[in-house]
């Protein structure tokens, strides 16, 4: 029986979340579900809807600003009449939940995808049918919501790409992957390099990422133009070039789930992360990496110095670990849950 899906995206270029959701569609696809996705207007992720053969709609949901909701209340009337031709209406986020009160219950079943650490719980949350969760800290923070925890779907064997970085005899590479911006914490591993190179003198420090939301134009130059790092800019197919890094660092600040992480450990490259939200849930601290408090540049350092020196079984505990992430499970658990 073919079921039909309504996707809600709420931006035009894919992030981790739309990565995720489109990961689950493509799975969904091959499973018979019709597919619709919405996003606020034209951009790559139309794009690639476009490429994978599902039907692409306008949409507007409204952005993080203040007063920005107010687009989506201006949807209300389009919202309801896509849920009207679909089986499932799947909210990929917080943003995309501001169309819950258009959607009539008994009809379409609706499904809200939290991503986020949120600090409060909108009541009309509660009109959806289904809540899912990036991470049991996730689910944690929606107090009210019976919320199902799915871990996100990561690709376990990327394909191989070139580093951007001459490859250079002698000491190991140290990497960020991402955004740069304060919640992402990557100023704390610029000033953890010094203490690194400190006991191994051969050690290079990159950072792979931009800014694309120019969140912090401060912050971000603060990063890329220290001397004790080497910047290079986003690169799309970063999961395969996490393979050229001895070890990974997440040093956020707040995290629903740490994909990068994940992403690094599916091919063998362990970990250095901060104990926030859902990383320790990722991580298995002094098995597959290790974990730190956040804000803290020397221990920081201690810990990367300290998975470089059990490198080997580290690597091969993280590649283990990271098969529980695989996107086949992930399709078939939010299969189960989405489809009444």
């Amino acid at each position: 029986m073919t079921r039909r899906l309504l996707a809600i995206a709420a931006v035009n270029h894919p992030g981790g979340a739309e990565i995720h959701l489109l990961r689950l569609l493509s799975g969904l696809a091959i499973r018979d579900w019709k597919i619709t996705l919405t996003t606020p207007g034209e951009g790559p992720l139309r794009d690639q809807a476009r490429r994978a053969g599902y039907a692409w709609q306008a949409l507007a949901v409204g952005g993080l600003g203040a007063g920005t909701g107010a687009r989506a209340v201006a949807s209300w009337p389009a919202a309801r009449r896509l849920a009207r031709e679909h089986d499932v209406v799947y909210l990929n986020g917080t943003v995309c939940g501001r169309l819950l009160p258009a959607l009539p219950a008994h009809r379409a079943r609706r499904v809200l995808h939290v991503h986020d650490m949120v600090s409060r719980v909108p009541s009309f949350w509660r009109r959806a049918d289904v809540v899912l969760a990036d991470s049991a800290a996730v689910a944690a923070r929606l107090t009210g919501l019976s919320a199902e925890v799915v871990y996100g779907p990561i690709d376990q064997a990327p394909p191989e790409v070139p580093a951007p970085w001459a490859q250079q005899p002698g000491g190991p590479v140290i990497g960020f992957v991402g955004r740069i911006e304060p919640r992402k914490g990557p100023l704390d591993l610029v000033r953890a390099a010094p203490l690194i190179r400190r006991a191994l003198p051969g050690a290079r420090v990159v950072i792979v990422g931009d800014d694309p939301y120019g969140s912090d134009p401060a912050y971000t130059a603060s990063v890329t133009e220290s001397p004790e790092i080497e910047p290079y800019p986003w690169m799309d197919d970063a999961p395969g070039l996490l393979r050229h890094l001895d070890v990974l660092v997440l040093p956020s600040r707040e995290e629903p789930f740490g994909t990068v992480l994940a992403e690094a450990m599916a091919v063998g490259t362990p970990v250095v992360a901060t104990r926030v939200g859902g990383l320790a849930e990722v991580v298995d601290d002094g098995v597959t990496g290790r974990l730190v408090e956040p804000g803290a540049p020397e221990r920081l350092a201690e810990a990367v110095l300290d998975v470089l020196a059990h490198r080997t079984e580290m690597g091969a505990a993280a590649r283990r670990r990271a098969a529980r992430f695989n996107t086949a499970d992930y399709v078939d658990r939010v299969e189960r849950l989405i489809a009444a």
